[in-house]
């Protein structure tokens, strides 16, 4: 049975745009461990703002998502740390581009159409149904319960931007500091995949290298 929209805290929101982005983006790594949830919270590539969160804090968010219905966490055997993943989409009934583009405004904050253009591509292909612009009308005119909402266009901008509504209001977030630029409007979108990737990967390690340390424990 699907659930109504729910309010999410900002914390809340940041864990499951990570999960959701992960899913995404890096399937061979994904259901993610805790220690892989923080690096993807704490990551400073494809977010704003940048956070800090502790095992601690993201744990128990993630306990507050399964409440909500909205995350779950998997027991794999032979795995000695859970994995968790994302039902965001089936709680609520979400396409796969719906959910791509809620991601990336939850990660990211207000932006333009063109800016979520560039920004989904890593999720697959969007083309469909009116591409983007379209995911965002049908957010919009959603059942009784807006996803998102457009924003007036501010002075010195020269585009309207779009927000989500799942933290019941928008939230202000600061402006980032303009990237250098770069020789294709890509080049940054996929660096900044390679430094995800990468910090996934080094959390792998990790928690390999702890469990061989705890073996040689047991042997010794």
């Amino acid at each position: 049975m699907l659930r109504h929209m729910q309010v999410l805290t900002p914390e809340q929101l940041r864990v499951l745009g990570a999960l959701i982005e992960k899913e995404a983006t890096t399937p061979d790594q994904y259901p993610l461990t805790l220690n892989a949830v923080v690096l993807a919270c704490n990551q400073s590539s494809n977010r704003n703002p940048i956070v800090s969160y502790t095992p601690g804090e993201v744990s128990t968010i993630l306990g507050e998502l399964r409440a909500a219905g909205l995350a779950r966490v998997v027991h794999s055997p032979g795995q000695r740390a859970d994995k968790y993943r994302q039902v965001m989409h089936e709680s609520w009934g979400l396409t796969t581009s719906e959910l791509a583009v809620l991601a990336v405004l939850m990660l990211r904050g207000p932006q333009t159409v063109n800016e979520l253009q560039t920004r989904t591509e890593r999720y697959g292909d969007l083309s469909d149904l009116g591409g983007v612009d379209g995911v965002l009308h049908r957010l919009r005119n959603r059942y009784d319960e807006p996803y998102v909402t457009r924003l007036e266009r501010q002075p010195g901008q020269r585009e309207e931007r779009w927000a989500h509504l799942l933290a019941g209001e928008v939230l202000a977030v600061p402006e980032q500091v303009p990237a250098a630029p770069r020789s294709s409007s890509g080049s940054s979108e996929r660096i900044a995949a390679l430094e995800s990737d990468l910090a996934s990967l080094r959390a792998e390690v990790n928690e390999l290298a702890a469990t061989v340390d705890k073996l040689r424990q047991l042997l010794d």
